[in-house]
């Protein structure tokens, strides 16, 4: 009988078409996801003047969808680690798109609002679970690069939001955005054939043979034999309890990730909901203000992708101490009048780092957390974030409604970027002094 290490294999197995095939599938679920998130932002300055909101109430109103994104992380992460991924999966991808569909119909506030929290719900719980397939499949030399590229699908849907309301707001009015999200409807039942299923649940559920025909797919070079133990390190039991969060020298280090991701998540959805109206206020037209909003996302794609990249040939806690300070910066800087070109460049930079930078925070928790407790850990810190998330949309509400200057507003976005920044440092440090302590033990 041979025991099988399934992380060992995984992590030194060569890039193949099947690691295409994850990464295709788990980037176009959050090219849904990102698409049904931003829009928001794009059909807010609509939404103010139909239903004659004040920019408290409207910021109050893009919480909903927050509100049921922070539930959705907490419930579909650790209960993934449970029902398996495809299940948790398949139930977020009905429920957000569904009901973002169910948007367009929304005849008041109280009906759009509903919705949205709804929606939230699978919006919230599919993040964690695509990120901990993603993680758990990539070969261990290009994971933050295959898990920054396949989040970079988030802000292909930001862009994609942002440029058919450019097409489809003036002639078809503000609905007409919300009727797209009927695709992934359409398009569940082929994810369903073709998204494999985690390989620790599989191993855990006794599908041994399932588990193995999976395994010869990511490493061609296993051929699995009868009475073959396939084993799966967790660093702890298994089962996704959150106290196992906080176990094995892992408490600060937890506490640090969740203050990051509350204030990285903070300045994303300030800025994803409120630049189009800031921009606005500035003096720009709608068309101009949504392109500001798409040039945001766009940046973030670099931003993932190359921090992605920089964080598999270095420490990728190191590089998102980096960004969240050129995220502070950048953000304070929007505030300032400059010429268009160089407008459009710190904007550009600001969704790179803020963005980009929730993309890498993903990838750095996966990294952190064993396979056994992944998506709790995941869906934790995605859950506690979401509570930034739900006080960036009300946090920029309440700046309009006093009229504070342009730049003040501003400023007051790009604060949590630095605190993040500090956080991470702390991240950092931690794992440092665990890497020299298991470097003395050894030796």
């Amino acid at each position: 009988m041979r025991a099988i290490d399934i992380n060992s294999l995984i992590d030194q197995a060569k890039f193949n078409s099947f690691h295409w095939r994850v990464l295709f599938w788990c980037a176009l679920i959050i090219i849904f996801d990102g698409y049904d998130l931003v829009i928001y932002g794009v059909v807010l300055p609509a939404l103010m003047q139909e239903w004659g909101m004040t920019p408290l109430q409207a910021g109050a109103l893009g919480s909903y969808a927050l509100f049921g994104m922070m539930f959705g992380a907490l419930v579909f992460g650790p209960l993934s680690d449970r029902i398996g991924r495809k299940k948790a999966i398949t139930l977020c991808v009905i429920l957000f798109s569904g009901f973002t569909v169910l948007n367009g119909f929304a005849r008041n506030p109280a009906e759009f609002g509903l919705c949205r929290f709804l929606a939230g719900l699978g919006i919230g719980g599919v993040m964690p679970n695509v990120v901990a397939l993603m993680n758990e499949y990539a070969p261990k030399r290009m994971r933050s690069t295959l898990v920054a590229i396949m989040f970079s699908g988030y802000s292909v849907g930001g862009m994609l939001s942002a440029g058919l309301g450019i097409v489809l707001l003036p002639a078809f009015g503000w609905q007409s955005v919300f009727y797209v999200a009927i695709i992934p409807l359409l398009v569940l039942p082929l994810i369903l054939r073709y998204l494999p299923e985690s390989l620790g649940f599989l191993v855990r559920q006794g599908r041994t043979e399932q588990a193995s025909q999976l395994l010869q797919r990511v490493e061609p070079s296993y051929q699995p034999q009868a009475g073959d133990r396939l084993e799966v390190v967790t660093g702890t039991q298994a089962g996704g309890s959150v106290p196992q969060l906080f176990r094995e020298g892992r408490a600060l280090s937890t506490l640090m990730l969740w203050v990051a991701f509350f204030c990285c998540l903070l300045m994303v959805y300030a800025l994803n909901s409120w630049l189009p109206k800031l921009m606005n206020n500035a003096g720009y037209g709608l068309g101009s203000s949504l392109a500001f909003l798409l040039v945001l996302n766009f940046g973030a794609i670099f931003g993932a992708v190359g921090g992605g990249w920089i964080g598999d040939r270095f420490k990728l806690d190191r590089v998102l101490v980096v960004f969240f300070a050129v995220a502070a910066l950048s953000i304070s800087l929007l505030g300032f009048k400059s010429p268009t070109p160089v407008l459009y460049l710190l904007i550009a930079i600001a969704g790179a780092t803020t963005i980009g930078t929730q993309i890498l925070a993903y990838a750095c928790v996966a990294q952190y957390y064993p396979m056994g407790i992944r998506s709790t850990g995941l869906g934790w810190a995605s859950g506690i974030g979401r509570s930034g998330a739900i006080i960036g949309p009300i946090l920029g509400g309440m700046l309009l409604g006093i009229q504070l200057p342009l730049a003040l507003n501003f400023m007051a976005f790009a604060l949590p970027g630095a605190v993040a920044a500090v956080a991470m440092m702390v991240f950092a440090g931690r794992g440092a002094a665990r890497g020299r302590a298991a470097l003395q033990s050894a030796a």
